[in-house]
């Protein structure tokens, strides 16, 4: 009986996971995704700021692929039964099941978020930011400051100079930056009129700003929040193993710990180095993990031993604006060393790593 490979998300990992798992076994293969589109994840900061992203239907990239598509929201997964459950479709069972379900803007920490502030963790969330900055000038506040705050923060400077852009930090700006890179970052900061406001914790978000736990006000007409992410409870809930933070607990396989026939790739299961780090979530963990999971299950079906993930680090890729960009080196461990890369190479760097990105969804089989 021709098995069948159930796959959870149609991200950066979830894609190249479906397309692969219909190349590379004999099992029937359905991807299962709430939109019909493809969205590039790390290209929302510059929709916000009111730019034009290309249109990805799935239909275009799975072209030929053999790949079953299911458009609709994951409701449950059981799986004493091997069953997913979609909104508006009828139940899929599967004999293998990758989950890519991904993260979403954290709204729940921090009283006020949900009703208050704008993302750009998804596309219809950054598009809803967009509109709210269409009228005209203001001042908006970028909670966090970590990849996504700072993106956000100097795509909207730049690209609409008539904005007031604060940038909040519960810690110093590029902390987890070289010496170098923290110097460059404050200079494009700096040239862009962004005010910083460094060890800024915020405890509520209002109408008309945020409260800092400091007790004082900080007037705000919008607020953008990239101050963490959460991910999908589905997994708990279906009663997988899963951490703290609700990401599905895999082995070295990324096969789930607790469930054999389950593997969770990308930022929604909790993956680890052979040293014991958790590896981040980002598109760059997330891409090398879909062919590794894949490998795994080919294997497994084939009667072989998969071989287990091994990653390293190499660099942090930011964006500041569309004229300026920070490569930042990293050890295997993704610690900073000072070698950085700046300026229009730096562009030049991290636009070539967005569009390889969209090229391995197209052409997954260049993947080990």
């Amino acid at each position: 009986m021709t098995p069948h490979i159930v796959v959870l998300g149609a991200g950066y990992s979830g894609l190249i996971a479906a397309k692969l798992a219909a190349r590379r076994t004999n099992a029937t293969v359905t991807l299962v995704n709430e939109r019909d589109r493809f969205v590039e994840r790390v290209r929302l900061h510059q929709l916000a700021s009111g730019q034009s992203l290309r249109d990805l239907p799935l239909a275009d990239l799975l072209g030929g692929a053999g790949v079953r598509t299911v458009i609709g929201r994951v409701t449950e997964i059981d799986p004493d039964d091997r069953v997913v459950r979609v909104a508006g479709a009828d139940p899929l069972h599967y004999d293998q099941l990758i989950y890519a379900l991904g993260s979403r803007a954290d709204l729940e920490s921090v009283p006020g978020v949900a009703e208050h502030a704008y993302t750009v963790a998804g596309a219809e969330q950054a598009q809803r930011l967009r509109e709210r900055l269409e009228p005209g000038s203001g001042v908006v506040a970028v909670a966090g400051a970590w990849l996504t705050g700072i993106e956000a923060a100097t795509e909207l400077a730049e690209s609409r100079p008539e904005l007031k852009v604060l940038l909040l930090t519960a810690g110093q700006l590029g902390e987890a930056l070289s010496e170098r890179g923290r110097r460059h970052l404050r200079r494009v900061t700096d040239r862009l009129g962004i005010e910083v406001r460094a060890g800024a914790r915020v405890s509520e978000v209002r109408p008309d700003g945020l409260l800092l736990d400091d007790g004082s006000h900080l007037a705000a007409d919008t607020v953008v929040w990239t101050a963490g992410f959460q991910v999908p409870d589905l997994a708990h809930a279906a009663g997988f193993a899963v951490d703290e933070h609700g990401r599905m607990i895999v082995d070295e396989t990324l096969r789930s710990v607790s469930h054999p026939e389950v593997y969770g790739i990308g930022d929604a299961a909790a993956a680890r180095m052979p040293d014991g780090q958790e590896l981040r979530m980002a598109c760059a963990t997330g891409i090398p993990s879909a062919p590794r999971a894949v490998g795994a299950v080919a294997s497994r079906l084939a009667g072989k031993q998969p071989r287990p993930l091994r990653f390293r680090y190499f660099n942090q890729c930011i964006s500041l604006g569309r004229r300026d960009a920070l490569i930042q080196f990293v050890r295997a461990d993704d610690s900073p060393v000072e070698a950085v890369l700046t300026g229009r190479l730096a562009v030049l760097y991290k636009e070539t790593i967005v569009r390889g990105a969209l090229f391995v969804q197209r052409h997954p089989a260049m993947l080990k």
